[in-house]
């Protein structure tokens, strides 16, 4: 039985908790305790769950002390039910689950939570004020509940928070620090409206992929509609206020940041026929990002300068398709005159010889017609990841492959293996109205080596043996396009990611759009 090594060396593939989780990806580190965030599958029963790791030396007796007392806290944990928070599901110590010399202390087991990194939300730009206040109130909710019942949940890292497919922040990774306190959850809550709100973090613990909050002269933090105009004073102070020292105005309690996230979702409410007004243009550079699929379940109406690329292309093949079928009316009104006034002069004769060339005038026109069809893509209804085990990868935010837009990027979890090591693969499965014969699929992606298979299928759920190989290529950095075997029309097609580019130690592919052509 291979282990997870020592702490530090825990990696995709490992095990722990004597044997039974397989550690799948990993979702962040909180330096201040050594807890290492994981996804892993539960080989007892097999599904996943969201490991809170504790890494360190059993011979430090400062560490396994704190260790101790975080795996006792998550054990109180354990009996507090709340939508915004996993639910732990066991906790694991030295001989009760964890093997001594494995380099661990303990291991917080709790539910996994689908959805997404807080982090890859705020990764392209902060929220609209409305929408950071929808995204926190469920969590604030949740520590106003614990708080009652005297618990102290840890909320104070990003890492430990994801958010879920219907819009809502929500404890993932369980297990607070050794000496939090209520406190500690209400500057947390503070934190991550401020992270909300302007894309950074203010606390001192945080991971190195986010930048730190702007300080002024006195070392406060600057608060949020300083750096964006538009932020509410009333959201932009609670934030600031929540982490500050309670003695000079700070505010104690997370039922003071409900009431503020409640008037500004009533506000959005009382607006909501007014369209909203941006610090900059749609689509213009510096314009706050919209939050994505990973927060919505419906998409949001396309806007900008993308929208109109596309609306421009489509009139243009409009245009084309339109002089097409004038040039064919006209060549066939000619015919038909031409053709009469020969029949009526010369007799049966000359109709022959005019029937000649009226249709060596119309045969140029058809392959115009073919090829305006040749240019319309084929347009999925709907996608989703694909996976036949386990939870999909960055499932919020595929929407990505199908906006139009080739700046944003869908990616797979990154994987300390490539596959199949962990899994035979991971696809995007593309549901079109109608059964539609596919002539190529152009994928365009950043991950030049990725391979993939391009498969047909039965429905949007199949099992993978029974899907269809009709085309395969190995990406590029950019466009590739596969030219696929003509077969059946197909309702369902499936983009297959069998093989990840290298990033170094780690393997991972992004997709930036998929594009479908229908055969002719």
């Amino acid at each position: 039985m291979t282990n997870a090594g020592a702490g530090t060396g825990l990696r995709a593939g490992g095990v722990v908790g004597d044997g039974r989780y397989r550690l799948l990806a990993q979702f962040g580190v909180d330096r201040r305790a050594n807890a290492h965030f994981w996804r892993a599958r539960d080989g007892q029963l097999n599904r996943d769950v969201a490991l809170t790791v504790l890494a360190g030396d059993l011979a430090d007796q400062a560490a396994a002390g704190a260790a101790g007392r975080t795996l006792e806290r998550a054990m109180h944990a354990a009996t507090f039910a709340h939508p915004g928070v996993a639910r732990v599901l066991d906790v694991l110590n030295i001989g009760g689950g964890v093997v001594p010399g494995e380099g661990l202390l303990g291991i917080v087991v709790a539910e996994w939570t689908q959805g997404t990194d807080l982090i890859d939300v705020v990764a392209d730009g902060p929220v609209p004020a409305a929408t950071a206040s929808r995204l926190l109130e469920p969590l604030a909710s949740a520590v106003e509940s614990a708080h009652h019942v005297g618990l102290v949940l840890g909320v104070d890292h990003p890492q430990r928070v994801r958010v879920t497919p219907d819009g809502a922040l929500r404890l993932a990774f369980p297990g607070p620090l050794p000496m939090a306190t209520l406190r500690d959850d209400v500057k947390g809550l503070g934190a991550l409206l401020y992270l909300l709100l302007t894309g950074r973090w203010a606390l001192t613990a945080g991971p190195e992929t986010i930048p730190g909050a702007p300080t002024g002269p006195d070392g406060t933090v600057v608060a949020p509609n300083l750096l964006r105009p538009l932020v509410p004073a009333e959201l932009s102070s609670v934030a600031v206020r929540s982490m500050e020292d309670t003695a000079v105005g700070g505010i104690r309690t997370s039922a003071a940041i409900l009431q503020v996230l409640d008037r500004v979702m009533e506000a959005e409410a009382a607006t909501a026929m007014f369209d909203r007004v941006s610090d900059h243009g749609p689509g213009e550079p510096g314009a706050p990002a919209e939050p994505d699929d990973a927060v919505w379940t419906t998409r949001k109406p396309v806007t900008g300068r993308t929208h109109r690329r596309k609306l421009g292309v489509s009139m243009i093949i409009l245009a084309v398709a339109t002089l097409a079928i004038v040039v064919w009316m006209v060549t066939s009104i000619i015919g038909f005159f031409a053709g009469s006034s020969s029949s009526s002069a010369v007799g049966p004769t000359a109709v022959t010889t005019t029937t000649t060339q009226v249709a060596a005038t119309t045969t140029p026109s058809t392959p115009a017609s073919t090829s305006v069809a040749a240019a319309i893509p084929a347009t999925p209804a709907s996608v989703k990841v694909y996976t036949e085990s386990g939870t999909a990868d960055n499932a919020g935010k595929v929407g990505r492959v199908n906006d139009g837009d080739p700046g944003t990027v869908w990616k797979t979890d990154l994987y300390k293996k490539n596959f199949p090591a962990l899994k035979s693969g991971v696809g995007i499965m593309a549901t079109f109205g109608q059964p539609t014969k596919l002539a190529e699929v152009d994928i365009d992606s950043p991950s030049q080596g990725t391979v993939v298979e391009i498969r047909t299928a039965a429905s949007a759920t199949p099992n993978l043996a029974d899907t269809q190989v009709v085309g395969q290529a190995t990406l590029t950095n950019g466009h590739t396009v596969i030219q696929l075997n003509q077969g059946q029309p197909s309702q369902y097609v499936l983009v297959w990611i069998t093989s990840l580019a290298a990033d170094g130690s780690s393997y991972e592919s992004g997709i930036a759009q998929i594009s479908y052509v229908a055969a002719q």
